[in-house]
C-alpha cells in the first residue's frame, strides 16, 4: 500500500501516545513504522507514570506497615531500604518496555532508532540519538506521519537543574537515597506526587505554589482536604507564594520564598529542591516548519478534533499539543489518528471534550476528577445541584482503615447533566470511570444512583453521591 513511499505510516516518538498510533495503524494494515530516540515508552513508562505508581506502591506498603497495630499486628526494628523500593520500580520498567518491544514485534511494526527532522511534509532525515550515537543519517518516507514526541520538564527561570541539589522528575524518580528535606516547587500533581512519596520515606518537605490552592486545577474541597491530609502528616504546603532566589551551596540550598499576599518572605535552606513547575513541549528540534506544521505561542502543535496539523499528511498527539499532558489523553487521540488515516470512521475529540477527561493524582489520598469544578460551573452562569458524600459511613472505607475524603458530583439543575466529578480519597482513580461512563453517555446521576452498587464496596459512596444529587443520600 505505500507505494512511492517507504511507509504508509510513521509515528515519531514511542510514549503511550506514539506506540498506540503505531500499533493501531498496523492493525489496520498500514505499513508502520516507529522512531524513537531514546527508550520505548517514552517519558510515562521510563521516567513518569510507572516508575512513580511503583514507588508510590513502596509508601502505602510502608504507611500500611506504621498502622498495623490497628489490623493486630506489632514487630519491632522496622527496616526501610528506599533504594530497594527504586530497584523495583526499574524492574517494573524494564518489563514494561520489553513488552512494548514484543508489541512492536507482533505487529509487525519497524522500529527506527534515532532522531528524527522533516525534511518536508512527506519525508525525515533521522540522525543519530542517545541510544545510537555512531548511527549514519538516512532518510525515510510516507504517506502519513504522526508527531508525537511529547513534552520535558520546564526549568525556572534563573535556576537550572543539576541533578544533585536542583532535581527535575528525571532526576527525583532515580534517586536511591531519601534527602532529609526537600522543598518542591509546584503543587501539581508531579509536585504532589513526589512530596507524597518523600514524606512517607521521612523527608521533611515544604510545597510552594504560585497560585491560592495546591492541585489548582482541582476542585477547592478536594485540594483543602488533600493539604489537610499533607500537614497532618508533618508536610508544609505554602500557597500564593513563589521562590525568588536560590543559594545552591555543597550540602544544601537556600531559598527566599515570598507570600504573595503580604509580600513577606522566609528563607529556607533544605538539602535538595525539586522544581515541579510544568512542562514545555519538544517540537523546537523536529523540523516541523519545513513540513509546515503550525504550533502556537508556547510552540504546542495546532491540531483539529481528528488530530490533523496545517499540514494534511502529518498529525500529532500527546503532550506535544498542549490539550491535556496526560498518558491516557495521548492514547485516545493516538487511536483516532490511526483511524483517521487508515479511512476508518471513528469518534473525533473536539477540544471542548478535554474538559471531562479523567484526571488523576495519586498522592494519599487519591485525587480523580473530571469536568467543571463548583466555581467553574456557577462561573459558567448553570444552575446546579452539589452532592458531596463522605467516606467515612462507607463499610468498605471502613474495614479499610481508609476514613478520609468524599465523593462530590455538579449537576445542572435543569437537565440534570453531569458537569463535573471529583473523588479524593481511598481508590479514587478506580472509582472515576463508572461517572466518566455516565457523563460521555449523558446519564444523569439519577441513573447513576438506581444502578444496583455490590456491597461492601467503595463504589456505593458514588451511588450516595449520586442519591445526594436529588438531596435523598441513604447513609447520611
Amino acid at each position: 500500500m505505500a507505494s512511492n513511499y517507504d511507509y504508509d505510516l510513521i509515528v515519531i516518538g514511542s510514549g503511550p501516545g506514539g506506540y498506540v498510533a503505531a500499533i493501531r495503524g498496523a492493525q489496520l494494515n498500514l505499513k508502520t513504522a516507529l522512531i524513537e530516540r531514546e527508550r520505548l515508552g517514552g517519558v510515562c513508562l521510563n521516567w513518569g507514570c510507572i516508575p512513580k505508581k511503583a514507588l508510590i506502591k513502596s509508601a502505602e506498603v510502608l504507611d500500611t506497615l506504621r498502622q498495623a497495630q490497628e489490623f493486630g499486628f506489632s514487630f519491632e526494628n522496622l527496616q526501610v531500604d528506599y533504594g530497594a523500593a527504586v530497584e523495583r520500580s526499574l524492574q517494573i520498567v524494564e518489563r514494561q518496555t520489553k513488552g512494548v518491544g514484543f508489541l512492536m514485534r507482533k505487529n509487525k511494526i519497524d522500529l527506527i532508532e534515532g532522531h528524527a527532522r522533516f525534511t518536508d511534509a512527506h519525508s525525515v532525515q533521522v540522525s543519530a540519538g542517545p541510544l545510537n550515537p555512531d548511527a549514519e543519517t538516512r532518510t525515510v518516507s510516507a504517506r502519513n506521519f504522526v508527531v508525537a514526541t511529547g513534552a520535558r520538564a520546564r526549568d525556572l527561570p534563573g535556576i537550572a537543574a543539576d541533578g544533585k541539589r536542583i532535581l527535575q522528575y528525571r532526576h527525583a524518580i532515580r534517586l536511591t537515597d531519601i534527602p532529609a528535606s526537600l522543598l518542591v516547587v509546584g503543587a501539581g500533581p508531579i509536585g504532589m506526587e513526589l512530596s507524597h512519596i518523600y514524606a512517607t520515606y521521612g523527608a521533611q518537605v515544604t510545597i510552594v505554589e504560585m497560585m491560592d490552592q495546591a492541585l489548582p486545577l482541582e476542585d477547592a474541597d478536594v485540594a483543602q482536604e488533600v493539604v489537610r491530609a499533607f500537614q497532618r502528616r508533618g508536610m508544609t504546603v505554602l500557597t500564593s507564594s513563589r521562590t525568588e532566589g536560590f543559594e545552591v551551596g555543597e550540602r544544601s540550598v537556600t531559598v527566599t520564598v515570598k507570600n504573595l499576599n503580604d509580600e513577606s518572605a522566609q528563607t529556607l535552606e533544605v538539602e535538595k529542591v525539586l522544581l515541579a513547575v510544568g512542562i514545555t513541549p519538544n517540537t523546537e528540534d523536529v523540523g516541523l516548519d519545513a513540513a509546515g506544521v503550525e504550533r502556537n505561542g508556547e510552540g504546542y502543535i495546532e491540531i483539529d478534533e481528528y488530530m490533523r496539523t496545517s499540514s494534511d499528511s502529518i498529525y500529532a498527539i500527546g503532550d506535544c499539543t498542549g490539550k491535556m499532558a496526560l498518558a491516557h489523553v495521548a492514547s485516545a487521540q493516538a487511536i483516532v489518528a490511526a483511524e483517521r488515516i487508515a479511512g476508518q470512521a471513528t469518534m473525533p475529540i473536539p477540544a471542548e471534550r478535554y474538559i471531562f477527561m479523567p484526571r488523576c493524582t495519586f498522592c494519599a489520598p487519591q485525587v480523580a476528577s473530571l469536568g467543571l469544578t463548583e466555581a467553574e460551573a456557577r462561573e459558567a452562569g448553570y444552575a446546579v445541584n452539589v452532592s458531596k458524600f463522605p467516606f467515612m459511613p462507607n463499610g468498605a472505607a471502613q474495614a479499610q482503615g481508609a476514613r478520609v475524603g468524599f465523593v462530590k458530583i455538579v449537576a445542572d439543575q435543569r437537565y440534570g447533566e453531569i458537569l463535573g466529578a471529583h473523588i479524593v480519597g481511598p481508590n479514587a482513580t478506580e472509582l472515576l470511570p463508572e461517572i466518566s461512563l455516565a457523563q460521555m453517555m449523558e446519564l444523569t446521576p439519577v441513573e447513576i444512583a438506581h444502578n444496583v452498587h455490590a456491597h461492601p464496596t467503595l463504589a456505593e459512596v458514588v451511588m450516595e453521591a449520586a442519591h445526594g444529587v436529588e438531596g435523598l443520600p441513604i447513609h447520611m
